[in-house]
C-alpha cells in the first residue's frame, strides 16, 4: 500500500484498516471504498417470528438478505445524512441516523426489516428461510422502497447487463410529494418506522427523486472472468457507489471496497441478539457498526454472481455518473460488465407474458431451470 493517495479532503490515518475504519474514504488507484460510514446489519435472534410460528432466527439462510439491508441502508445514510458523515461512538447522531436505523429494526412494521424482506420475497417466488440471491434481493427492496415515502427514493433494478438512461431519468422525474425532512422534532426519541415523528409530506413535488440504482450481473460461468476485475474496482472508485452485494455460493458478504487485489467486505454471518426498542425508543445503535476490522477476500475468489449498487442524489450526480461508466469502456484490456444506452435497446423488448400458457411439462421445465443461485441470468460468450 505504499503508492496509495488519499483524496485532499479525507485525512489518511496510521491504520486504515483497523479497528473504526473505514471512517475515512482512501481514493487512489489501488484502494477505494464506499462513501460514508457503512452500517453493519449481521444476523439476530430472538423476536424474528414476530409472535407467529415463524423462524426465531435467519442464520443460515439470511446472510443475502442482511446484505440487502446493508447496500440500502448505505444508500439511506447517503440520503438523508450524506455522503461525508461519519459515526462516532458516543457522539450525539442527527434525528435522521436513528430513523435510518429504525428502519432495519427486526419488527415486522419496519419498511426494511426482514420480516418484511422475507415476506415480499414470498411474491418472488422465495420460500420463507429459502437461499436468495443478488436479484431476488435487489427486486424486493425496490418493492418495499415505494412504501418508504420519508426517503422517497426511485430504485431501479437494471436488467440484461443493461443501464437504459431514458427509463431512469423517467423514473426520477416522476415526481413524489417532498417528505419534510427538515421538519423533525426536537426530541431525538421520538420517531417511527424510519419516519421521524412530525415530518410531514409535502404537497410540493420533488424535481427529481434521488436514485438508487441495482445493477445484478453474471461475471463469469462458474468463477469471475479476469477481464471484469479492474472495471469492477473501478466501481468502488466512483463517489456514487453503494458497493457490491455478493460471495460465494449460499455464503453472502457486502463488499465496501478493495486494496490491491483484496475486496474489503462485511461478514452477516455473526449472529447477535435482535435489537429492541426501550420505552424512550432509543436504539442501542452499537452493534450496527463494526466491532472488529472488516473482513479480504482475494477479489478472484469472488462468485460471478453479483449485484452493483449506486446512489445518485441529484439529475447532475446520475450524469456525472453516466460520464464515469463511460469512461471506463476505455480500460485497457478489461471489459464493461454492463452496457450504458440512452434507450431501450428493441432487442430487450419485453414481450406479453400474461398471454402466454404453458402446459405442465413446460411449467415444470422452468421451475428447473431458474431453481438455482444462479437466478435469471445469460450466459454470453466472449
Amino acid at each position: 500500500m505504499a503508492d496509495v493517495r488519499f483524496h485532499p479532503h479525507f485525512r489518511p490515518r496510521p491504520l486504515p484498516l483497523g479497528p473504526d475504519w473505514p471512517r475515512q474514504r482512501p481514493v487512489a488507484s489501488r484502494c477505494g471504498t464506499v462513501g460514508a460510514t457503512p452500517l453493519s446489519v449481521g444476523g439476530r435472534r430472538g423476536k424474528m417470528d414476530a409472535g407467529g410460528t415463524g423462524p426465531t432466527s435467519d442464520t443460515g439462510w439470511g446472510c443475502m438478505l442482511r446484505c440487502g439491508q446493508m447496500i440500502f441502508a448505505q444508500a439511506l445514510v447517503c440520503r438523508h445524512l450524506g455522503r461525508d458523515w461519519r459515526w462516532t461512538q458516543r457522539k450525539r447522531q442527527p434525528d435522521s441516523y436513528f430513523s435510518v436505523l429504525n428502519a432495519f429494526i427486526d419488527r415486522k412494521d419496519s419498511y426494511y426489516s426482514i420480516h418484511q424482506i422475507a415476506q415480499m420475497g414470498v411474491g418472488e417466488g422465495k420460500s420463507i428461510g429459502q437461499w436468495y440471491g443478488p436479484n431476488t434481493v435487489a427486486q424486493v427492496l425496490k418493492k418495499l422502497a415505494v412504501f418508504d415515502m420519508w426517503s422517497a427514493l426511485a430504485v431501479h433494478v437494471a436488467m440484461d447487463n443493461t443501464v437504459v438512461m431514458e427509463d431512469i431519468r423517467r423514473l426520477c422525474r416522476g415526481g413524489l410529494p417532498c417528505a419534510g425532512a427538515a421538519a423533525l422534532p426536537a426530541d431525538p426519541g421520538r420517531h417511527c418506522n424510519g419516519f421521524p415523528a412530525g415530518a410531514e409530506v409535502s404537497n410540493r413535488l420533488a424535481p427529481w427523486r434521488p436514485l438508487v440504482l441495482l445493477i445484478p450481473l453474471r461475471l463469469g460461468l462458474t468463477d469471475i472472468n479476469e477481464a471484469y476485475v479492474e472495471t469492477l474496482k473501478h466501481c468502488f472508485m466512483m463517489p456514487q457507489s453503494l458497493g457490491v452485494i455478493g460471495g460465494k455460493p449460499n455464503s453472502a458478504h457486502y463488499f465496501i471496497g478493495y486494496v490491491g487485489e483484496e475486496l474489503i467486505y462485511l461478514d452477516p454471518h455473526t449472529t447477535q441478539p435482535a435489537v429492541e426498542f426501550a420505552d424512550s425508543c432509543f436504539i442501542p445503535d452499537e452493534s450496527f457498526h463494526c466491532q472488529h476490522p472488516p473482513s479480504r477476500m482475494g477479489v478472484r475468489e469472488l462468485d460471478p454472481s453479483i449485484a452493483v449498487g449506486f446512489f445518485c442524489q441529484t439529475e447532475e450526480d446520475f450524469d456525472d455518473w453516466c460520464q464515469r461508466v463511460r469512461k471506463l469502456s476505455l480500460l485497457g484490456g478489461a471489459l464493461p460488465m454492463f452496457e450504458l444506452v440512452e434507450q431501450q435497446p428493441s432487442h430487450l423488448a419485453c414481450p406479453d407474458v400474461l398471454n402466454l400458457s404453458l402446459d405442465s411439462s413446460d411449467v415444470e421445465r422452468l421451475e428447473r431451470f431458474f431453481d438455482s443461485e444462479d437466478e435469471d441470468f445469460e450466459i454470453l460468450s466472449l
